[in-house]
């Protein structure tokens, strides 16, 4: 199918969600909500209500372009495991561009923002791509990737970025299950690095509700996005915001680095995180002022968006 063959009306008529994680769900979430029936792509076939299962590998290109059939837009959320990245990441996204340029479909890539390595400002998307870290050199290289395709006609893509994430689902994060498993039972969150250092968190429904926005719109195209995002406040005020939502005293323990490490020597997860502590040990902050702009979309206010989290993890604890 030759790109622009299909007109703007229809961009979400038939849209496919690749990954059904935190990310992947909240997309799929947020298009139901508009009234359409997103196929949901994943290796075990995972079933979300109102939604066409799919099972495929998306790092196989022909079972991804199957299941991409004749879709409008792609949202893609799929990654491996934080170890795999270098070996795995780089195949998965040239698997989903060549299916999105042979049928024609909008590709929404969904990134973090590793790729712009330690920063002394608050980041913007203009920001030059200078990671230090094997991840970030990772982000850095798709993005130029799918840029590249983009501007070279093969596909019709955008990114939209996210910081460290939370929200209902959000388990596999900084600000996931190990904050706000022990702090709603009145225990003690665990932050990484500094407590005074500010941080900037994006939740998730904000960032799927982006991404959609983004889908849609053909003039949001061809560059990355960095979705509503709080102000960056310490991660001792996060924990205090949190406890205040959880009505309990607020209470944290700061995660040595040299704790990091013993723990890596046998967690893949915890052993890849000690590279981003860059993140948590300075200032961390997000500037999502450009589309907050364009599209008249704020962030959900923290209080708020810390109350339904918290309530989501009191629910999945009982």
């Amino acid at each position: 199918m030759v790109i622009g063959e299909r007109g703007v009306a229809d961009l979400l008529d038939t849209p496919v969600v690749l990954g059904a994680g935190p990310v992947g769900r909240s997309v799929a979430a947020a298009l139901v909500a508009r009234g359409t029936r997103p196929r949901v792509v994943t290796r075990s076939g995972t079933t979300i209500d109102g939604t066409e299962p799919w099972r495929a590998d998306v790092a196989d290109p022909d079972a991804t372009r199957a299941a991409l059939g004749r879709a409008t837009a792609v949202f893609q959320c799929a990654q491996p495991p934080y170890h795999r990245w270098p070996r795995n990441f780089p195949a998965i996204q040239r698997s989903v561009v060549r299916a999105c340029e042979a049928n024609g479909a909008v590709l929404v890539a969904i990134e973090n923002l590793y790729g712009y390595g330690p920063v002394s400002v608050p980041m913007t998307e203009d920001l030059p791509m200078r990671p230090t870290t094997r991840k970030g050199a990772v982000r850095a290289a798709l993005w130029a990737e799918l840029l590249d395709a983009h501007q070279s006609g093969r596909v019709r893509a955008a990114a939209v970025r996210a910081s460290d994430f939370f929200g209902a689902g959000v388990r596999d994060s900084a600000y996931g299950e190990r904050f706000f498993g022990p702090l709603v039972s009145g225990g003690k969150a665990q932050v990484l690095g500094s407590p005074r250092a500010r941080h900037a968190i994006t939740y998730v429904p904000d960032l799927a509700a982006a991404a959609v926005r983004v889908a849609e719109d053909p003039a949001a195209w061809g560059r990355a996005w960095h979705a509503p995002t709080a102000p960056g406040i310490t991660q001792l005020a996060l924990v205090e915001a949190a406890a205040r939502a959880a009505g309990v005293p607020p209470a944290f323990v700061a995660v040595k680095p040299w704790q990091l490490r013993l723990v890596g020597a046998f967690n893949s997860g915890a052993r890849e995180t000690v590279e981003m502590l860059y993140e948590f040990d300075h200032d961390f902050v997000v500037d999502s002022s450009a589309f907050e702009t364009r599209f008249g979309q704020p962030p959900t206010p923290l209080d708020r968006a810390l109350a339904e989290t918290v309530a989501w993890y009191r629910q999945a604890g009982a």
